[in-house]
């Protein structure tokens, strides 16, 4: 009798009003204390966190595998287009980072605009994504460190990843050991670990700026050999630039979590459009900067995949240069490490706040203004994760989390501007209860004055009624948006398909995405929508977000099959746990809507 009944499909699709979810039902989460989170973070800590979220030890590996197998010497090129790609998602969460600044990230934003399913998917998703990328990260560190003590054999026992009988992957304890600390260091406050983030990613900035000069110093010297090789600037043609794009996109993954710190900056609605672009900007250009050099110092067929800048150094008789590089490596890892930690429990917190998880988890210790015990929970999780379990084989399951966010934050904007929430939940009274009874006596008059409409609102005007009738058109073009972005990108995706097949396919999805999109052009956006937001407003809409969308799903579909078995696992488990318990204990669980006039 507590839950909703499930012939009532629409308590999966209701939506939390965005005032409420970021005053009220914060202060209700924490037992009506008002702690809140510290908001302390301005521009430069949201670019450390970033820019260290962002750049992880790929840059170290990627340039030399995706230069020999796909672009060749236009590696440079293939990094502008994955930035550019990455920046139409960025521009999406920038607009909603503004409009609703709180904690939760594309959890957050589903909520408001989606329902309330599709967010407890995403959060679920996520949650994933960062607890196998934090231990993937964390294993990856020890075997950095080998190069500092002479080898893998000379490590120390608490480092070195250790053969257990019986287990058939080695367990690593330096991993775990980095994440419990890391852990701690995030309970102690944003602003301390915001602050340590800050000093490793300037080391971090400082070594790959040495690759830069010293490798350009060499180039120079040296003729650019790279750059002359008999297959031209672009071997396997322009295709190899965009597959090449395709791998790097998730070399720009990381900038979400500046998002995920909301509800703790200062001024959200300027930092947060900042400190998303400064990270991406700054990323893009030392990602394009150190490929340029690694590519013009060692022709792209002889680049070392495993160790692709501190070989080319070393060919060119700066042996001493791989010292730098590896402290690069480790200290990127670290980085990446503490900007994987801290939106996990932040996105868990703000699932307690709106009920679908135990309300423990959204507690805030009034010290340090964090969510200590989710940010322990995930921290413990991802350390065992970290010591048991060889997590690369897992590894294309942190794609997943990250590319449904980045789609569903994409239609979210589409739904903002053109279809916004305009019902809000009100609590009702218990038939009997003196709430009711009082509400009965209040309200007698005005209910006898509109016997024709049981909730007491007035006639519809013909305004309204066009409104409704631009809504309902709005809302089926975004449908058909969708619709046809995965028609398109699976007829794209799967090459086994007979030709003709994928021509109707791919013909029947863009004419879908074409339609639907002239549509939403022709109709225009929501008048409520383009009132002063306070912050940033993404531009080229639909245009963009319809881009993004269809970016995201190509992305997702050629993840691959088992990818897509483990994650659909995980997601059936959390189906489960959603079903049984935050459908009957969310926080809109007893709710009616009623419409309000869009400002």
């Amino acid at each position: 009798m507590g839950g909703p009944s499930w012939p009532d499909l629409q308590c999966l699709v209701r939506r939390k009003p965005a005032a409420a979810s970021s005053t009220g039902c914060a202060e209700a989460a924490d037992g009506g204390g008002g702690q809140r989170l510290a908001k302390t973070l301005t521009i430069p800590h949201l670019a450390a966190i970033g820019v260290g979220s962002t750049i992880g030890a790929g840059i170290y590996v990627l340039v030399g595998t995706v230069a020999r197998e796909h672009t060749g010497p236009g590696l440079t090129v293939s990094f502008l287009i994955a930035g550019v790609a990455a920046a139409l998602s960025a521009l999406c969460y920038a607009e909603l980072s503004c409009r609703f600044p709180s904690a939760g990230s594309g959890y957050h934003y589903s909520y408001i605009c989606i329902g309330e399913s599709v967010a407890w998917m995403i959060g679920w998703a996520l949650i994933l994504e960062y607890t196998i990328g934090s231990s993937s990260v964390a294993r990856g560190i020890s075997p950095n460190l080998a190069l500092f003590f002479g080898g893998q054999d000379k490590l120390p026992f608490f480092l070195a990843q250790v053969h257990v009988k019986g287990l058939d992957t080695p367990v690593d304890p330096c991993a775990a050991i980095l994440v419990l600390i890391v852990t701690a260091l995030l309970c102690l406050g944003i602003k301390e670990s915001s602050f340590v983030e800050a000093i490793i990613t300037s080391a971090n900035i400082i070594v790959m700026l040495f690759v830069i000069c010293a490798g350009g110093w060499l180039g120079f010297r040296n003729g650019w050999a790279g750059y002359k090789g008999p297959d031209g600037y672009f071997p396997n043609g322009f295709g190899g630039v965009l597959s090449g794009s395709a791998t790097l996109f998730f070399a720009f993954i990381g900038f979400d979590t500046v998002a995920s710190t909301a509800e703790e900056v200062k001024n959200p609605q300027r930092d947060l459009p900042m400190g998303m672009g400064l990270t991406l900007s700054l990323c893009c250009f030392l990602y394009m900067m150190v490929s340029a050099v690694v590519v013009g110092l060692v022709p792209y067929h002889a680049i070392d995949p495993d160790t692709p800048i501190s070989s080319a150094f070393a060919q060119h008789g700066m042996r001493w240069a791989e010292y730098v590089v590896s402290s690069g490596a480790v200290l990127a890892l670290i980085a990446s490490l503490i900007g994987g930690i801290l939106p996990q429990p932040r996105i868990i917190m703000a699932m307690a706040r709106d009920g679908l998880v135990p309300p423990l988890f959204s507690v805030i210790n009034r010290q340090t203004q964090v969510p200590i015990l989710s940010t322990i929970l995930t921290g413990t999780c991802a350390a065992i994760l970290a010591f048991f379990m060889d997590v690369s084989q897992l590894a294309g399951m942190v794609s997943v989390g990250t590319l449904l966010a980045f789609t569903i934050v994409a239609i979210s904007v589409l739904v903002v501007r053109y279809a916004p929430p305009y019902e809000m939940p009100m609590e009702v009274a218990l038939a009997g209860t003196p709430e009711s009874l009082t509400s009965d006596s209040s309200h007698s008059e005005q209910d006898e004055q509109n016997l024709e409409d049981p909730f007491g609102n007035e006639a519809p005007s013909a305004s309204e009624i066009d409104s409704k009738v631009r809504r309902q058109k709005a809302i089926r073009s975004i449908v058909f948006i969708c619709l046809g972005a995965f028609i398109f990108v699976s007829a794209v995706s799967f090459s086994l398909l007979p030709f003709y097949v994928q021509m109707t396919a791919c013909t029947i999805g863009g004419l879908l995405l074409l339609s639907s999109s002239v549509v939403l052009l022709c109709i225009g956006q929501d008048k409520s929508s383009l009132g002063p937001t306070g912050g940033f407003m993404c531009p080229l809409v639909p245009l963009l977000p319809i881009c993004c969308i269809i970016v995201n799903g190509y992305l997702l579909m050629n993840l691959g099959r088992h990818t897509w078995i483990r994650v659909s696992i995980w997601m059936a488990a959390g189906a489960l746990i959603y079903f049984f318990y935050g459908l009957k204990h969310s926080s809109l669980a007893g709710m009616a809507y009623h419409r309000i006039s869009p400002l």
